[in-house]
Protein backbone atom coordinates (compact mmCIF):
# COMPACT_ATOMS: atom_id res chain seq x y z
CA UNK A 1 0.00 0.00 0.00
CA UNK A 2 2.71 2.50 0.93
CA UNK A 3 5.53 1.17 -1.27
CA UNK A 4 9.06 -0.10 -0.80
CA UNK A 5 10.45 3.11 0.77
CA UNK A 6 7.98 2.99 3.67
CA UNK A 7 8.55 -0.73 4.17
CA UNK A 8 12.32 -0.18 4.23
CA UNK A 9 11.95 2.67 6.73
CA UNK A 10 9.91 0.39 9.00
CA UNK A 11 12.71 -2.15 8.90
CA UNK A 12 15.09 0.38 10.45
CA UNK A 13 12.63 1.35 13.21
CA UNK A 14 13.04 -2.02 14.93
CA UNK A 15 14.33 -1.87 18.50
CA UNK A 16 18.06 -1.20 18.72
CA UNK A 17 18.60 -4.19 20.97
CA UNK A 18 16.94 -7.52 20.46
CA UNK A 19 17.10 -9.74 23.57
CA UNK A 20 18.03 -12.89 21.63
CA UNK A 21 20.85 -11.20 19.67
CA UNK A 22 24.16 -10.01 21.02
CA UNK A 23 26.18 -7.83 18.68
CA UNK A 24 29.75 -8.92 18.03
CA UNK A 25 32.45 -6.95 19.79
CA UNK A 26 35.34 -5.48 17.85
CA UNK A 27 38.27 -7.81 17.47
CA UNK A 28 41.86 -6.83 16.86
CA UNK A 29 43.56 -4.12 18.89
CA UNK A 30 41.76 -2.76 21.93
CA UNK A 31 38.81 -0.43 21.45
CA UNK A 32 40.81 2.42 22.99
CA UNK A 33 43.52 2.26 20.29
CA UNK A 34 43.35 5.32 18.04
CA UNK A 35 46.92 5.60 16.76
CA UNK A 36 46.94 4.62 13.05
CA UNK A 37 50.27 2.76 13.32
CA UNK A 38 49.01 0.71 16.28
CA UNK A 39 45.72 0.03 14.49
CA UNK A 40 47.40 -1.23 11.31
CA UNK A 41 50.02 -3.35 13.06
CA UNK A 42 47.49 -4.52 15.67
CA UNK A 43 45.00 -5.71 13.06
CA UNK A 44 47.77 -7.27 11.01
CA UNK A 45 48.85 -9.24 14.09
CA UNK A 46 45.21 -10.20 14.72
CA UNK A 47 44.99 -11.65 11.20
CA UNK A 48 48.30 -13.47 11.63
CA UNK A 49 46.93 -15.05 14.81
CA UNK A 50 43.61 -15.79 13.08
CA UNK A 51 45.53 -17.79 10.48
CA UNK A 52 46.71 -20.07 13.29
CA UNK A 53 43.26 -20.24 14.90
CA UNK A 54 41.63 -21.23 11.63
CA UNK A 55 44.09 -24.09 11.12
CA UNK A 56 44.20 -25.27 14.71
CA UNK A 57 43.20 -28.91 15.08
CA UNK A 58 44.03 -30.01 11.53
CA UNK A 59 46.21 -33.08 11.20
CA UNK A 60 49.45 -33.06 9.22
CA UNK A 61 47.59 -34.89 6.45
CA UNK A 62 44.77 -32.32 6.38
CA UNK A 63 47.28 -29.45 6.36
CA UNK A 64 48.88 -30.94 3.23
CA UNK A 65 45.62 -31.89 1.50
CA UNK A 66 45.15 -30.02 -1.78
CA UNK A 67 41.51 -29.68 -2.77
CA UNK A 68 40.97 -29.64 -6.54
CA UNK A 69 38.22 -27.00 -6.16
CA UNK A 70 40.72 -24.33 -5.16
CA UNK A 71 44.08 -25.91 -6.00
CA UNK A 72 45.94 -25.32 -2.73
CA UNK A 73 46.34 -26.85 0.71
CA UNK A 74 45.91 -25.03 4.03
CA UNK A 75 49.67 -25.33 4.50
CA UNK A 76 50.20 -23.91 1.01
CA UNK A 77 48.30 -20.82 2.09
CA UNK A 78 50.58 -20.40 5.12
CA UNK A 79 53.59 -20.71 2.84
CA UNK A 80 52.12 -18.17 0.39
CA UNK A 81 51.51 -15.64 3.18
CA UNK A 82 55.13 -16.03 4.30
CA UNK A 83 56.23 -15.12 0.77
CA UNK A 84 53.80 -12.18 0.78
CA UNK A 85 55.34 -10.85 4.02
CA UNK A 86 58.82 -11.18 2.50
CA UNK A 87 57.92 -9.53 -0.80
CA UNK A 88 56.18 -6.53 0.72
CA UNK A 89 58.24 -5.83 3.81
CA UNK A 90 61.74 -7.27 3.36
CA UNK A 91 62.23 -6.95 -0.40
CA UNK A 92 59.65 -4.17 -0.75
CA UNK A 93 59.82 -1.77 2.17
CA UNK A 94 63.42 -2.45 3.25
CA UNK A 95 64.74 -3.20 -0.29
CA UNK A 96 66.86 -6.05 1.06
CA UNK A 97 68.50 -8.36 -1.44
CA UNK A 98 66.46 -11.51 -0.82
CA UNK A 99 64.82 -14.14 -2.96
CA UNK A 100 61.33 -12.74 -3.54
CA UNK A 101 59.75 -15.75 -5.25
CA UNK A 102 60.37 -19.48 -5.01
CA UNK A 103 61.96 -21.09 -8.03
CA UNK A 104 59.45 -22.43 -10.51
CA UNK A 105 56.09 -21.05 -11.51
CA UNK A 106 53.45 -19.37 -9.35
CA UNK A 107 52.16 -22.79 -8.29
CA UNK A 108 55.48 -23.43 -6.48
CA UNK A 109 54.59 -20.74 -3.95
CA UNK A 110 51.44 -22.65 -3.00
CA UNK A 111 52.86 -26.18 -3.16
CA UNK A 112 54.30 -27.83 -0.06
CA UNK A 113 56.09 -31.12 -0.73
CA UNK A 114 54.95 -34.05 1.42
CA UNK A 115 58.45 -34.29 2.93
CA UNK A 116 58.14 -30.75 4.37
CA UNK A 117 56.33 -30.78 7.70
CA UNK A 118 53.76 -28.26 8.89
CA UNK A 119 56.19 -27.29 11.66
CA UNK A 120 58.83 -26.37 9.04
CA UNK A 121 56.38 -24.22 7.07
CA UNK A 122 55.16 -22.49 10.25
CA UNK A 123 58.78 -21.85 11.28
CA UNK A 124 59.58 -20.16 7.95
CA UNK A 125 56.34 -18.18 8.15
CA UNK A 126 57.13 -17.07 11.73
CA UNK A 127 60.60 -15.87 10.69
CA UNK A 128 59.09 -13.73 7.92
CA UNK A 129 56.50 -12.28 10.30
CA UNK A 130 59.23 -11.50 12.84
CA UNK A 131 61.22 -9.66 10.17
CA UNK A 132 58.16 -7.72 9.06
CA UNK A 133 57.34 -6.65 12.61
CA UNK A 134 60.92 -5.54 13.22
CA UNK A 135 60.96 -3.50 10.01
CA UNK A 136 57.71 -1.69 10.88
CA UNK A 137 58.46 -1.08 14.54
CA UNK A 138 58.93 2.59 15.36
CA UNK A 139 58.80 3.66 11.70
CA UNK A 140 56.40 6.43 10.68
CA UNK A 141 53.58 5.33 8.39
CA UNK A 142 54.53 8.18 6.05
CA UNK A 143 58.02 6.80 5.45
CA UNK A 144 58.51 5.67 1.88
CA UNK A 145 59.88 2.27 0.95
CA UNK A 146 63.56 2.12 0.09
CA UNK A 147 64.42 1.79 -3.57
CA UNK A 148 66.49 -0.94 -5.13
CA UNK A 149 64.42 -3.96 -4.12
CA UNK A 150 60.84 -4.37 -5.26
CA UNK A 151 60.60 -0.66 -6.08
CA UNK A 152 63.09 0.65 -8.61
CA UNK A 153 62.37 4.36 -8.18
CA UNK A 154 60.97 6.70 -5.54
CA UNK A 155 57.84 7.37 -7.60
CA UNK A 156 57.04 3.62 -7.35
CA UNK A 157 57.81 3.40 -3.62
CA UNK A 158 54.69 3.40 -1.41
CA UNK A 159 54.62 4.47 2.21
CA UNK A 160 54.83 1.99 5.06
CA UNK A 161 51.18 2.74 5.80
CA UNK A 162 50.17 1.75 2.28
CA UNK A 163 52.19 -1.47 2.46
CA UNK A 164 50.69 -2.43 5.83
CA UNK A 165 47.22 -1.72 4.48
CA UNK A 166 47.95 -3.94 1.49
CA UNK A 167 49.10 -6.74 3.81
CA UNK A 168 45.85 -6.39 5.77
CA UNK A 169 43.77 -6.85 2.64
CA UNK A 170 45.89 -9.86 1.61
CA UNK A 171 45.25 -11.53 4.96
CA UNK A 172 41.56 -10.60 5.05
CA UNK A 173 40.97 -12.01 1.56
CA UNK A 174 42.94 -15.20 2.10
CA UNK A 175 41.48 -15.88 5.54
CA UNK A 176 38.03 -15.60 3.98
CA UNK A 177 39.12 -18.23 1.46
CA UNK A 178 40.43 -20.33 4.33
CA UNK A 179 37.07 -20.14 6.15
CA UNK A 180 35.41 -21.73 3.13
CA UNK A 181 38.17 -24.29 2.64
CA UNK A 182 38.12 -25.32 6.31
CA UNK A 183 34.35 -25.69 6.36
CA UNK A 184 34.48 -27.91 3.28
CA UNK A 185 37.41 -29.87 4.72
CA UNK A 186 35.98 -30.77 8.11
CA UNK A 187 32.88 -28.66 8.82
CA UNK A 188 34.61 -26.15 11.10
CA UNK A 189 33.25 -22.63 10.57
CA UNK A 190 35.18 -19.38 10.92
CA UNK A 191 34.71 -16.32 13.05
Amino acid sequence: MFGPAVEEAALYRRPVSEPDRTPALLDGPGVQVADPHQLLTGYLDWYRQALRRKLDGLSEEQMHAVDERWGWSPLGLVQHLGWVERRWMVWGFAAQDVTAYPSGDEEAEWTVPAAVSAAEVWDRYDREVHRSRALAEGVALEERAHTGGRFRSLDQAPTLGRILFHLLQEYARHLGHLDVARQLLDGTTGE
